[in-house]
């Protein structure tokens, strides 16, 4: 479990390529300090295992599935990446619940300048789209961030500069694919809300059985 709060910006040094999954080795300094083998990070959103571990790097399987929905299979060596370990239960928690399991990717319709902030907008299927609600929490790319706009084609976030400086958001440019995880207390809601489908057994009653059995 994560909180969306970027703890530093690593950089992937390796890629070994497997028949459908990589191994990604990633170059970290802050985080390397107490990680141990077996541990979760999440890398630009996506919670991946750590399986090796060095004094600066980590490596973690990715799998064909985590591939098929994420954007990790277009990284290259040198490119930066968001970095956050699992939460801790006695820290604070500064940004909203997030498992790692991110729902899909949108792609960065345009970045504007507003003020001391940038607005970011973000296209996507609707599908992750009807998740998301204006003022709520979205998962971008590993970062925990507020919606300032959402409609059935885009939503948009609101960067402050911390965020901007401290994440390799700002460094991305129009048309690039980003990592999406919504708010999961909605698709809970959904879920519960939806009636379970109940499997009904065929009765062996019928006008024979109530003969045979002296009903007439």
């Amino acid at each position: 479990m994560f909180t969306g709060l970027v703890e530093e910006i690593g950089v992937l040094t390796n890629i070994s390529k497997g028949d459908k999954s990589y191994l990604l080795t990633f170059q970290g300094k802050k985080i390397m300090d107490d990680i141990q083998i077996g541990d979760s990070i999440s890398v630009n959103g996506v919670c991946l295992t750590a399986n090796s571990i060095t004094k600066t790097t980590f490596s973690a399987e990715v799998m064909p599935e985590t591939l098929k929905r994420s954007s990790l299979g277009a990284l290259k060596i040198g490119n930066e990446v968001n970095l956050e370990r699992a939460m801790s239960m006695n820290g604070r928690f500064g940004g909203h619940i997030v498992s790692g399991h991110i729902d899909g990717t949108g792609k960065i319709d345009s970045i504007e300048k507003e003020n001391n902030a940038v607005v970011i907008s973000i296209r996507s299927s609707l599908k992750i789209l009807r998740y998301i609600i204006e003022k709520g929490s979205i998962t971008i790319d590993g970062i925990s961030l507020t919606v300032i706009y959402v409609d059935n084609e885009i939503f948009k976030v609101s960067l402050i500069p911390h965020t901007g400086n401290e994440t390799t958001l700002l460094k991305k440019s129009v048309g690039s694919k980003v990592n999406l995880e919504c708010d999961m207390v909605g698709k809970y809601i959904e879920k519960l809300l939806q009636p379970m489908e109940e499997k009904k057994e065929k009765s062996n009653i019928n006008l024979d059985f109530l003969t045979e059995h002296g009903f007439y």
